[in-house]
């Protein structure tokens, strides 16, 4: 559908809402993320997470046939708060320290989805803010946000890494961004300082190997022996290949988003505390958190995990 509305329009738009923004266009090209990412699940290195299979992630026009552009967004949540030095305290990555990210990205989103539909009859937008079967780090860098640096994640000269990304499909034909140029260069501290060894080569992270991953999916009742080992009091994510990156200690910007300031007790919760959580405390203290994610029963085995590796 031609669009009645231009680029820098939406760009506007985007920017209002607190938005960092670039547009990638959907054709008939192939695209070699597919194969990457058919490797990369051949593999195994999706782990237990079934879903990354679903053939809609190798071909967004399976989720929406009708798109012809994908605007995606991301927003930046660093704070400079820092973890803080002693064996007897917890560790919680920064993508949880505040609001839940999917609840503060779907409002804005369903502003900018809303706006656009509003602009004219018959335009169709659809967003997604990890509830989709969609790529969002193959769209972003497309789209000119930023590039999948070697540890998997998605890194922007304006924020570093500390980002969240989102995407609106349109069926509007509009004019794309160009997609982002790689500029790890030579650099391997990322996969020099991951303790399991998760990115077993540029670009490419073993969800099997992955902190991250056990914190946060792994429902087993207890975790693997050699993954609790390089623990180093990660109990709800991980961020050691994200601050080592030299583009985040060089750019890294506070967030204007008090949505993502950290609620206080997630800064520097003792592994004692969390290993004893109750229900209703873990209930009470992660409303509104993207670390509801993990189950208590699986927060207090993290901190577990992690105490004993001490006692050991």
């Amino acid at each position: 559908m031609k669009s009645p509305i231009t680029s820098i329009q939406i760009e506007q738009k985007a920017l209002e809402l607190g938005f960092h923004m670039g547009i990638a266009q959907v054709d008939d090209a192939p695209y070699p993320e597919a194969e990457r990412l058919q490797a990369w699940l051949e593999a195994g290195y999706q782990a237990d997470m079934a879903w990354m299979a679903n053939p809609k992630r190798q071909d967004i026009r399976l989720v929406m046939p009708e798109a012809h552009s994908v605007i995606c967004v991301a927003l930046n949540y660093y704070t400079p708060h820092q973890h803080p030095e002693g064996s007897e305290y917890a560790k919680i990555s920064r993508y949880g320290w505040g609001r839940d990210y999917h609840k503060v990205m779907h409002k804005k989103l369903k502003l900018l989805a809303n706006w656009l539909r509003s602009q004219g009859e018959g335009i169709e937008a659809r967003y997604y803010v990890d509830t989709g079967p969609i790529q969002d780090k193959v769209w972003a860098q497309r789209a000119g946000i930023g590039w999948i640096a070697k540890n998997g994640n998605v890194i922007s000269r304006e924020y570093g890494s500390w980002i969240f990304l989102g995407e609106v499909l349109t069926n509007l034909e509009l004019i794309p961004d160009t997609p982002h140029a790689e500029h790890c260069g030579t650099c391997t501290r990322c996969i020099d300082a991951c303790p399991t060894g998760a990115i077993t080569q540029p670009f490419v992270v073993d969800a099997n190997r992955c902190i991250a991953y056990h914190t946060i999916e792994n429902r087993d009742e207890k975790l693997p022996d050699d993954i609790v080992s390089h623990l180093q009091n990660w109990v709800a994510g991980c961020d050691i290949c994200q601050d080592v990156c030299p583009w985040n200690q060089r750019f890294a910007k506070e967030t204007d988003m008090v949505e993502f300031q950290p609620y206080p007790e997630n800064i520097a919760p003792t592994l004692t505390e969390l290993a004893e959580i109750s229900d209703d405390e873990w209930n009470r203290r992660f409303t509104a958190s993207a670390l509801r994610r993990i189950k208590p029963e699986m927060l207090r085995r993290n901190a577990r995990a992690n105490l004993e590796r001490y006692k050991s």
